[in-house]
């Protein structure tokens, strides 16, 4: 028994340089099943329509369903624009990271100026929704 797993386990590896092993595990050609998500909470619109209302974003930001036309940020409407150009993940991720880390991606033209402190102010439900309601037009 003992030489069958031991021809078994030289199989699973390739030899490296200086004698030792570099073990390599089997990669799935199909997945089967849904993927594990590690979004966070649901967002709802609704809410999020609110809390942008109440946080004041449309002082700053032009965004359409708020009937907002602020100046100082960039256009909400672009949102999906925006995204492609940082290249950081799907407009979701986007949207969530400029909300809780503001300074990751500055859309040129617009100055740094949205406040860093929403990641620590609002609760992960709070930003789903805001989430939830700038990428309603667009999901």
């Amino acid at each position: 028994m003992l030489p069958l797993v031991a021809a078994v386990l030289a199989g699973c590896g390739t030899t490296v340089p200086g004698g030792g092993h570099h073990v390599t595990t089997p990669t799935p050609a199909t997945v089967i099943g849904p993927l594990p998500s590690s979004s966070g909470p649901a967002g709802n619109a609704a809410s999020g329509a609110k809390l942008f209302a109440a946080q004041g974003c449309g002082a700053c930001h032009t965004y359409t369903p708020a009937k907002s036309t602020g100046k100082v940020g960039p256009d909400l409407d672009k949102l999906p624009l925006y995204a492609k150009q940082a290249n950081h993940g799907t407009l979701q991720q986007f949207v969530t990271t400029s909300i809780i880390d503001p300074s990751a991606y500055i859309q040129p033209g617009y100055p740094n100026a949205m406040p860093p402190t929403y990641g620590q102010n609002l609760s992960a439900k709070q930003v789903a929704d805001l989430v939830a309601f700038l990428t309603q037009k667009s999901s």
